[in-house]
């Protein structure tokens, strides 16, 4: 247990002394120095240098020994797969995105699979040295039956038989989440609401999703859905369910990037269009694109006010292809607000961009990858004749 308590102090303050950490745990020095003797022979931490002191010798310095494992995180989209590799300090590694060219969802595996062996080669990881993988994917993992759900997004994806593939792939150290919920985790450990225990993120791209950052942890729900937020009963839907995809839910057909392009259609705008193409015409003052961008908005209200009446969120984060553009779309939202709900909390454009879902990956993988590397690395070994 003293081992496990430096190990977490150092991971969290970068380097200490011995009689720093004695301070900072409340543990005494002949036990700090005992239980970093033991951290250091099993390669956990390592003597980084000296501190410097005004008066007195110098005292040695420990940190996490970077080389004692690495992570991978993945966010598989529906246009693109975006990869980081980090050593146990979250140092980066390697970093790369890949267009997502699979036309089937066995190739998406196959993808992700050379995409994770590739950024490994890239970032020079020894065999053995992977300690963890984190996807994050559209859909919740129901890890009773093995299957993906509400991934509408990415065809076949929901099929049973994918996640058996993907741990084929990469293994069997991998965990798979919601996109949204590792978004929300990347968000609240290296951006927008760092000190910020109760928030609500919304992200509209492809897709719609919500993750719940509440009383300090993510909220999951009974069965790991809580969030999927594209299944409300709002908004006005334009674009109609095609019949070879699993449904999607009534406010993600009404808001999500499809639905841009095809109110942008309705009203005349030029082809070829994307949600993307909508929203830079808006910013440069296209009358057209301005009055989508203004539905959108609209019609994004609704959502706020939901969730501003089910959680009461310190502040809401906006994210995704769309979200990113919350800038474009914040008056009309708050205008909008205001008509339907008394309630408010501060609204906010996420920091990470679209990086948010895979640095969620890694945050979320280093916490998985750094106990079972001290689970692994300081399990007793039997004595010679026992």
């Amino acid at each position: 247990m003293n081992q496990r308590v430096l190990l977490e102090r150092l991971f969290s303050d970068s380097s200490a002394t011995r009689p720093g950490l004695a301070q900072s745990t409340g543990l005494s020095l002949p036990t700090v120095i005992a239980a970093l003797n033991d951290l250091e022979a099993v390669g956990l931490v390592r003597q980084s240098g000296l501190s410097e002191v005004a008066h007195g010798r110098p005292a040695a310095t420990y940190e996490p020994n970077p080389d004692a494992g690495a992570v991978v995180g993945v966010d598989i989209g529906h246009e693109w797969l975006r990869l980081i590799v980090t050593d146990l300090t979250g140092g980066r590694l390697a970093a790369t995105d890949i267009r997502n060219s699979a036309t089937t969802a066995l190739g998406l595996v196959d993808l992700t699979g050379s995409a994770v062996e590739s950024i490994k080669s890239e970032a020079g990881i020894a065999a053995g040295a992977l300690v963890h993988t984190v996807i994050g994917s559209p859909g919740v993992y129901d890890a009773t039956r093995q299957r993906i759900n509400y991934a509408a997004n990415l065809p076949g994806w929901q099929r049973l038989g994918i996640a058996e593939a993907l741990s084929a792939q990469l293994g069997s150290e991998l965990t798979i989440d919601n996109d949204a919920n590792l978004a929300a985790i990347g968000e609240h450990s290296y951006g927008a609401v760092r000190d910020i225990d109760n928030f609500v993120y919304i992200t509209i791209g492809t897709g719609v999703g919500i993750g719940l950052f509440l009383n300090g942890s993510l909220y999951r729900g009974a069965r790991g859905a809580a969030g999927e937020a594209g299944y409300l009963p709002l908004g006005q839907t334009l674009v109609p369910a095609p019949a070879d995809r699993p449904p999607r839910g009534m406010l993600e057909e009404a808001i999500a990037a499809d639905a841009v392009v095809a109110q942008a259609r309705h009203l005349g705008m030029s082809e070829p269009l994307t949600a993307e193409s909508v929203f830079n015409a808006a910013r440069n003052g296209d009358s057209i694109a301005l009055k989508v961008v203004e539905r959108e908005a609209e019609q994004l209200a609704q959502l706020v006010a939901s969730v501003l009446a089910l959680f009461d969120p310190a502040v809401v984060v906006f994210g995704g292809g769309i979200g990113q553009n919350f800038d474009l779309m914040e008056s009309t939202i708050t205008t909008a607000l205001r008509a339907i709900s008394p309630m408010t909390a501060p609204l906010t454009r996420g920091a990470l961009g679209q990086q948010a879902i895979v640095m969620g990956a890694v945050a979320s993988g280093l916490e998985i990858a750094r106990r079972h590397a001290f689970d692994v690395r300081t399990a007793r070994q039997p004595a010679a004749g026992e």
